[in-house]
C-alpha cells in the first residue's frame, strides 16, 4: 500500500452507538468537525439515503424507455443488449477502483464526485444523437454509480458500527423503492414532457439532489490520511487483499451469484409468465409484485441478520426459496405465479443481505472498504453474463426448463459460498 499523501485528516463524526473500530478522530476532538455530531451523523444517513435512491434509476429508467430510446438512436438489437449488459461491467470495473480513491480523499467527497459523474452522465447521454457519446455518457453515469455502490458499506461501518443491519436495510430498501419508482414513472413522465430524452433527463435532477447533503462534509474535509487501523495503532500492517483469502472469494461469489439471479429474473421474468399465458400487463405486474414485496424485507433482512450468530439457517432458508421457485416455475408457471413471485422476493432478500455481511465480516474502515469493492467489483461481473445465457439458452431451447436449470446451478453456488461466509470471521484475520 503506498503511504498516506500528506494533509489533514479527514474529520469523522462520532458513529451512532460509539466509534468505530479503527475509525479516525471523532468530531469531538477535531477542531474542524461539525459542532453536533448528532446533526452531523443524521446528514450522512440523509445522504446516504439519497445516494441509495439513485443507485439504480438511472438503470430501471432507461430499462423502461429502452423501446422509445432505440428508436430514437436507431439502435440495433445488439447494441441494445450491451447498454442492458453495461451496468454490470461498468460496476465490476469501477467499482474495483473505490479503495485507492478512499485512501487519498475523504468518503464524502469522493461521493460528490460520484454524484457529479452520475448526474453529468445522464443529462450528456439524453443530449446527444451518437451512439458512441450515448455509450460513453453511460459509462460515466455507471462509474459514479459503481463508486457509490462500493462506499455506502463503509460509511455504515464507520458511523453506525452498532447498527450495522438497520442502517444497511434502510438504505437497502430505498435502494429498492427508487428501482421501482424510475421504473414504473418514466414513462408516464416521458409521455407528460413529450420525449424519451426528458424523461431521463429527469432523473439526473435527483442525482443532483443527492450531492448537497455531502458538500458540507466535502469542504470540511482535508485529503484523508489511509483509512485503515494503523494510522492510530502504530507501525504499517501489509494491506488487506480480499483476492488473496478464502472469505473474499466467499463474499463475491455469493454476491456474483445472488446479483445474476437477480438480474436474469428482472429481464426474462415477464417474457415467462407471457410464455406461460399472461397478458403482457400481468407479466408486467407479475415482476414488479417481486420489487414491490422486496422492500420491506430489504428493510428488514439485515437487522435479522445481525442478530444471528450464525447465518446459515437462515442463507438456506433464502436459498430453499429460490429453489421452489425455480422448480414451481417449471411444473407451473401459470397455476401457481403468485406463489413463486412471493418465493422470488424472499430468496432474493440474499442482496440486503449480502451488503451487511460485507460490514459484519470486517473490524476496520480500511477492511470494509477492500472487502466492499472487491465483493461488489468482482460479484457484478460474473453477475454481467446471468441475463445475457439465459437469453440464449432460451433462444437456443425454445423453452424455460434449461434457462431455470442455468440458474439453479448458480443457486447451489450460492448456497456453498454463503455456507463459508455465514461463520463469523473477519478479513483482517486472513491477512
Amino acid at each position: 500500500m503506498t503511504p498516506p499523501p500528506t494533509g489533514t485528516a479527514d474529520p469523522i463524526l462520532v458513529p451512532a452507538g460509539g466509534p468505530a473500530t479503527g475509525s479516525a478522530p471523532s468530531a469531538a476532538s477535531s477542531p474542524n468537525a461539525p459542532t453536533s455530531p448528532v446533526t452531523g451523523t443524521a446528514l450522512v444517513l440523509v445522504g446516504m439515503l439519497l445516494v441509495a435512491l439513485n443507485l439504480r434509476a438511472a438503470i430501471t429508467s432507461l430499462g423502461a424507455l429502452l423501446d422509445e430510446v432505440r428508436d430514437g438512436m436507431g439502435l440495433s438489437g445488439a447494441m441494445a443488449g450491451v447498454i442492458t449488459t453495461l451496468p454490470a461491467v461498468a460496476f465490476g470495473v469501477f467499482g474495483a477502483l473505490t479503495p485507492r480513491l478512499v485512501r487519498r480523499y475523504s468518503p464524502a467527497r469522493v461521493l460528490v464526485v460520484a454524484m457529479v459523474l452520475l448526474a453529468a452522465g445522464q443529462l450528456v447521454r439524453v443530449g446527444t444523437g451518437s451512439t458512441a457519446v450515448f455509450l460513453a455518457a453511460s459509462a460515466v453515469a455507471l462509474a459514479g454509480v459503481a463508486v457509490a455502490n462500493v462506499l455506502l458499506p463503509l460509511l455504515v461501518k464507520q458511523y453506525f458500527p452498532h447498527r450495522i443491519g438497520l442502517v444497511t436495510g434502510a438504505y437497502s430498501m430505498t435502494l429498492t423503492a427508487g428501482a421501482a419508482t424510475a421504473a414504473a414513472t418514466t414513462v408516464p413522465i416521458a409521455h407528460l414532457l413529450g420525449s424519451w430524452r426528458a424523461g431521463l433527463a429527469v432523473w439526473a435532477g435527483l442525482a443532483t439532489v443527492a450531492v448537497l447533503p455531502w458538500l458540507p462534509l466535502a469542504l470540511r474535509g482535508g485529503t484523508a490520511r489511509r483509512a485503515a487501523t494503523a494510522t492510530a495503532t502504530g507501525p504499517a500492517r501489509p494491506p488487506i487483499r480480499p483476492a488473496r483469502t478464502r472469505l473474499g472469494w466467499a463474499m463475491a461469489i455469493y454476491f456474483g451469484t445472488q446479483s445474476l439471479s437477480a438480474y436474469a429474473i428482472m429481464g426474462w421474468l415477464a417474457q415467462l409468465f407471457r410464455d406461460a399465458g399472461y397478458r403482457p400487463e400481468q407479466a408486467g405486474l407479475l415482476l414488479a409484485g417481486v420489487t414491490a414485496l422486496g422492500v420491506p424485507i430489504a428493510l428488514l433482512m439485515p437487522t435479522f441478520a445481525a442478530r444471528l450468530r450464525s447465518l446459515r439457517p437462515l442463507m438456506l432458508t433464502l436459498s430453499a426459496a429460490m429453489a421452489l421457485a425455480y422448480l414451481g416455475m417449471v411444473l407451473a408457471p401459470h397455476g401457481g405465479a403468485l406463489l413463486w413471485v412471493v418465493l422470488l422476493a424472499i430468496g432474493q432478500s440474499a442482496f440486503p443481505l449480502a451488503l451487511a455481511v460485507i460490514g459484519m465480516r470486517a473490524r476496520t474502515t480500511e477492511g470494509t472498504v477492500a472487502l466492499s469493492a472487491f465483493t461488489q467489483s468482482t460479484g457484478y461481473l460474473i453477475a454481467a453474463v446471468g441475463p445475457l445465457l439465459v437469453g440464449i439458452l432460451y433462444q437456443a431451447t425454445g423453452g424455460w426448463n434449461v434457462p431455470i436449470g442455468f440458474l439453479a446451478v448458480a443457486l447451489a453456488a450460492q448456497t456453498m459460498a454463503g455456507m463459508v461466509i455465514a461463520r463469523p470471521r473477519h478479513i483482517e484475520d486472513e491477512r
